[in-house]
């Protein structure tokens, strides 16, 4: 597969016109196949969309021939697309048997803002079907998987001068830094993804990136970025067989080493956004081994989302690579190579996530804010908007004692409930929890006096004013209130259940 020659992008404006004429887009997909076929083929299961595509019409013809991976006739072929520009460019290939296949993979996808994209990968590396990509070739070059639109999710997307989509693929991730970046730098080991994103981006009408070949930060040398993005190559295993995820560093090196020279390549307020794997060693926090990882003058955002013990991880890319349909003996071998890896680093789990890092004068000079944590419940995607309101309210509890705390207004989030727990026909509740329904999507339990403030916090009275208040109604020592409570509005803020206000408008 990775010798198998890439069209050219000379042309593509009218294939993409006669792409969006047929309707194969999203919204026409899931209109055409359906709800459940539109997520069967998500998940690279294609029966019910060849069910459902069984006519003659134009998208029924793009549907089998890229996504289905199904030869059409010739004449079908040129009813929906421009058969010999595409035939001459490498788009498709046409058989002595007058039927036409594709040469590459080429899949809708729904920008945020509605947009129509399109992502180009290799024939038969969708990301989701349960027998893997079904490639064992060193170079392939996947598309639109969960892992991309996740980091595609939770990437801060304001108007920049530049960004660094690092480790490119199949270009997901610079087709979406092109929408609010004024330079794109993609870069990638692996050349044959370079010339994918090239594809991508054309083919989706946007601007094109400045692409480069190399590992790492090697090949931007000393530049500076005001968004670097990444989903590299993190999985832990005993050898690099597969480009697109065995970065060939020993254990969690690779991720380690991404994240530590990510600072001296932000400019400062800048964001680096990476997806990681790393490892849980006996003996050790995982919290803080990740956290040794950020650099100096960063704020860092670690949230775990998933852990895996070794066995579970060594299946879960066993099978991603096909190796559990491989000879029984083979299989026992290569199982027992990623078990010998782990047992000579003291490896018992495999934590996955994401990092986030921000470039401040606070953490250059010292006063870093580093938070690791667990959080594996839902959350609500896009999250960028949430990523960045974390550092602003970082930034906030930075700058303010608990006596500038008490002084200041606030305000509750949006879409924040109070449930009460305890007993039915219980006079008091055991304890109060207050639930988002927005970005995270967090719980916290407040006491009375927690769960009394945040209700009254509307923005008319500092806070130290409420407290007073709710001193009085208890009959609590207001001194002692005042003394007692700002660490528990601290995580409040910090967790995003209050907003600080300034000059009348929440702080966000």
């Amino acid at each position: 597969m990775s010798t198998t020659s890439l069209p050219a992008s000379a042309r593509t404006p009218r294939l993409r016109e006669a792409l969006l004429a047929a309707d194969f887009t999203a919204d026409g997909l899931l209109e055409r196949l359906g709800a459940p076929a539109y997520a069967a083929l998500a998940r690279s299961e294609t029966v019910p969309a060849l069910r459902a595509t069984r006519g003659d019409s134009p998208l029924d013809t793009l549907v089998r021939l890229f996504l289905l991976q199904r030869p059409v006739p010739a004449a079908a072929a040129a009813a929906a697309l421009p058969l010999e520009e595409c035939a001459e460019d490498g788009w498709l290939v046409r058989g002595a048997d007058d039927l036409v296949r594709a040469a590459v993979d080429v899949r809708p996808y729904s920008g945020p803002e509605g947009q129509d994209w399109f992502i180009v990968s290799d024939l038969g590396c969708a990301v989701g079907g349960a027998g893997g990509i079904g490639s064992h070739e060193e170079g392939v070059v996947l598309g639109v998987g969960g892992a991309s639109t996740t980091l595609a999710g939770i990437t801060v997307r304001r108007p920049v001068e530049s960004a660094l989509d690092l480790g490119t693929g199949s270009g997901i991730q610079a087709l979406h830094a092109a929408q609010h970046a004024d330079r794109v730098t993609a870069t990638d080991v692996n050349p044959r993804a370079l010339e994918f994103t090239r594809l991508t981006l054309a083919l989706s009408g946007a601007a094109p990136a400045d692409l480069r070949e190399g590992s790492l930060f090697e090949p931007v040398g000393g530049l500076t970025y005001d968004l670097i993005v990444s989903n590299p190559p993190f999985v832990i295993s005993p050898g690099a067989r597969l480009t697109y995820r065995d970065g060939g560093m020993g254990g969690d090196d690779l991720c380690r080493t991404l994240v530590e020279q990510a600072g001296a390549r932000l400019n400062e307020g800048g964001y680096a956004q990476f997806l990681a794997n790393w490892q849980h060693v006996e003996g050790e926090e995982w919290q803080d081994r990740v956290r040794s990882w950020v650099p100096r003058g960063c704020d860092a955002w670690i949230v775990q989302r998933e852990v895996q013990d070794v066995t579970q991880y060594t299946e879960l890319w066993l099978r991603d690579s096909g190796d559990h349909r491989a000879d029984p003996a083979e299989y026992t071998e290569r199982y027992e190579a990623w078990l010998d890896e782990f047992e000579a680093r003291g490896t018992k789990a495999v934590g996955f996530g994401w990092i986030t890092l921000r470039k401040s004068a606070a953490a250059a000079a010292g006063h870093p804010s580093v938070v690791a944590e667990e959080w594996p419940h839902s959350v609500e995607q896009p999250l960028g908007p949430a990523v960045e309101a974390h550092f602003a309210r970082q930034d906030y509890l930075r700058e303010h004692d608990d006596a500038a705390l008490l002084g200041t207004h606030f305000t509750l989030a949006e879409e924040i409930v109070q449930e009460q727990v305890g007993l039915p026909g219980a006079e008091d509740p055991e304890h109060v929890v207050l639930r988002q329904h927005r970005g995270m999507r967090r719980a916290t339990k407040v006491d009375s006096v927690g769960a009394g403030f945040a209700g009254v916090c509307d923005g008319s009275l500092p806070a130290g004013r409420i407290l007073d208040a709710i001193a009085q109604l208890t009959a609590e020592d207001p001194v002692l209130l005042r003394d007692r409570t700002p660490q528990a509005i601290r995580l409040l803020v910090e967790e995003g259940f209050l907003e600080p206000v300034r000059g009348g408008a929440p702080e966000r």
